[in-house]
């Protein structure tokens, strides 16, 4: 059988760019689970005047065609010096992959990525992820194909998963997705005895006010960066950050599902889910003009559409850990909204819950009684295939040369 030639195209003006944003429409025809994302998201994670990664990194993109002109595949590359710098080898990545089922394609498009990476410095790369935050477009759906995905979370096709790892990438982590039904679910009862203590104990807990949006980014990120400095390649968030995070979830926050917990009136741990927005989006085709923009807005705020959560974020200062803040806070939010009339969401997704995290997972599944839902993969490739491969090491455990 006669292989296919393909040849890879930069996406350096308006009709390669069409070109790389059309391929998956004609991927996924016919696919009632995976929804287009919107365009204009994409476009600001390769716009240097919108994205801080530019600041000390690159992006490339590219398309590639068959002998008749098709598109077939497209991929990207990137880096930022200061994130490469936190890996164990200089680390950049690739992400936003897609591509018809053969080999020899995903192999021409991982070695372009490779290459250049390696031409800026790079020793290895992560993919598929984003160049910009974890908590969109980060790694390979490998378990939950016959689920929708929540918003700018990716879906593929399962071959996929076959294209990476027979190109000699490898499990760096995986990122578990957990379901929970607010009609038919609980938590078990000694959670329940736990948020018991700690409401006597003296821990409050309770959802934002839309008023108190920059006091509750301050909070956010105060927890955050002691929450999540144990993980090796997470950078604090700066003040700057967490103020433009609550003004870009402004326009679809929906206050009962904001929650933050506070001992002394200090506070100590936070919740933050959002309405999942896939459950309305799926007909935009991947536009979002000004009329796709109020029918967001109608079917969000007013029909209230959108009957799933997305939990985005979940954290506790460590000195906290282990005195059943979380219970309490899940008590908190059954009690206060989702068990009462004012709530029409019918399920929460718990996503991106690293398996070295082992304690947010056992949380989720031994107090919350979440459902393993979906699972994607992180993959890495080491430039250096003589270089001793070693999964990402869980939270707060430093590696044995460190």
């Amino acid at each position: 059988m006669k292989a296919h030639t393909y040849t890879l195209q930069e996406v350096n003006d308006a009709a390669t760019e069409r070109a790389f944003f059309d391929l998956p429409r004609r991927i996924y025809a016919g696919n009632r689970n995976w929804v287009c994302p919107i365009e204009e998201s994409l476009r600001k994670v390769f716009d240097p005047a919108r994205n801080d990664m530019f600041a000390d990194g690159e992006a490339i993109r590219w398309i590639a065609r068959n002998e008749q002109g098709e598109t077939v595949g497209r991929i990207a590359a990137f880096y930022n010096r200061e994130q490469a710098a936190l890996e164990e080898q200089p680390t950049g990545g690739c992400g936003f992959f897609e591509a018809i089922d053969d080999q020899a394609l995903a192999d021409k498009l991982f070695d372009a990525a490779r290459l250049w990476l390696s031409s800026r410095g790079m020793e290895a790369m992560d993919g598929p992820i984003n160049f910009g935050p974890r908590d969109s477009w980060w790694g390979l759906l490998v378990k939950g194909y016959e689920f929708q995905p929540l918003y700018e979370n990716p879906y593929n096709p399962p071959y996929y998963r076959e294209l990476f790892e027979n190109y000699g990438f490898r499990n760096y982590f995986d990122q578990n997705t957990y379901v929970w039904d607010i009609a038919n679910d609980d938590i078990t009862p000694s959670a329940y005895e736990r948020a018991e203590r700690v409401f006597s104990a003296g821990y409050k807990f309770r959802h934002i006010d839309m008023s108190e949006l920059e006091e509750a980014a301050e909070n956010l990120r105060l927890i955050y960066n002691k929450a999540w400095a144990l993980f090796s390649g997470v950078k604090p968030m700066t003040r700057e950050q967490a103020q433009a995070l609550m003004r870009t979830m402004k326009p679809i926050v929906d206050p009962h599902l904001i929650w933050f917990a506070y001992f002394n009136g200090e506070p100590v741990g936070f919740f933050v889910m959002l309405p999942d927005l896939n459950r309305i989006v799926g007909k935009f085709d991947g536009k979002l003009g000004w009329w796709n923009k109020l029918r967001l807005m109608w079917n969000l705020k007013v029909a209230r559409r959108s009957d799933r959560i997305f939990a985005l974020i979940f954290g506790i200062a460590p000195e906290y850990h282990g005195r059943g803040v979380e219970s309490g806070c899940m008590r908190a939010m059954l009690e206060g909204f989702l068990r009462t009339p004012a709530c029409r969401y019918k399920s929460i997704e718990f996503a991106w819950i690293g398996d070295f995290n082992p304690v947010m997972n056992r949380m989720v599944e031994s107090y919350i009684c979440a459902r393993k839902h979906k699972m994607h993969t992180t993959y890495r490739y080491l430039f250096d295939r003589e270089k001793e491969f070693r999964r990402c090491p869980r939270m707060g455990v430093k590696r044995r040369d460190e």
